[in-house]
């Protein structure tokens, strides 16, 4: 995995010229805060530090994005975003620890991680690939950056888990050490936010080290739900 992020790199993106997205920094300070705020400040995003008020803010306010440390106590703020009705679908960014970590909160749907100590050429690498999906501008972003659990079924019955890194209608990247090789037929099964587990039928289609790629089974009737919720995620 690379030291920033969880996710697949994008294409290069064409900055947007909105500046009225925001984003919440919660319990953020020093230098990480200054170096994550002058990458978002590039993509036209606005970040705004909040503190021990961070709940009750979310509640209230629009915000399109949170960045927070991922510790024990950063999990009422993921509660309150996940159960807000205004902030349910924010792109959520966690800071420090490992992807493995961050498999503690996946119920709260974590997009991407930034690592410590942050560093300026990895976290603008993290935000230009996720600025978009911040901006709602999803029809230039088709896949989405998710980190959630996957357990993975092969043809010989042997099973093991991997982490999701990012999703679309038609396939999902994952990261892993499993062995596993291109051409390989598979069911896989997790559970997104709002959407119960589902189980699809999917081919490997591309191995790199630790990760590795999904193209889902288009006659597998199951994917209609997958792609029902993404389009449910884009429309928010």
């Amino acid at each position: 995995m690379e030291k920033s992020l969880g996710i697949a790199p994008a294409s290069i993106p064409v900055i947007s010229k909105k500046g009225s997205a925001r984003a919440a920094l919660v319990g953020i300070h020093g230098p990480a805060q200054q170096i994550i705020s002058e990458c978002f400040r590039q993509f036209g995003v606005e970040t705004i530090p909040i503190g021990s008020d961070a709940a009750e803010r979310l509640k209230k306010e629009k915000f399109d994005a949170c960045i927070l440390r991922l510790d024990s106590s950063s999990e009422p703020v993921m509660e309150t975003v996940r159960t807000s009705p205004s902030n349910n679908r924010m792109v959520i960014y966690g800071l420090g620890g490992s992807a493995q970590e961050a498999m503690k909160f996946s119920k709260y749907g974590i997009n991407a991680m930034f690592q410590e100590p942050v560093e300026r050429p990895s976290a603008l690498k993290l935000v230009r690939a996720t600025h978009m999906l911040v901006l709602h501008e999803f029809r230039r972003y088709v896949r989405i950056p998710v980190m959630t659990e996957v357990s993975v079924r092969l043809p010989n019955g042997h099973t093991f888990n991997a982490t999701s890194r990012e999703i679309s209608t038609g396939g999902m990247s994952l990261e892993s050490a499993e062995e596993i090789t291109p051409g390989t037929q598979l069911e896989i099964s997790f559970a997104l936010l709002t959407l119960p587990r589902i189980w699809v039928r999917g081919t490997v289609n591309w191995k790199k080290p630790k990760s590795f790629g999904i193209r889902f089974d288009a006659q597998d009737e199951r994917r209609a739900r997958l792609k029902g919720w993404i389009e449910g995620y884009s429309e928010n």
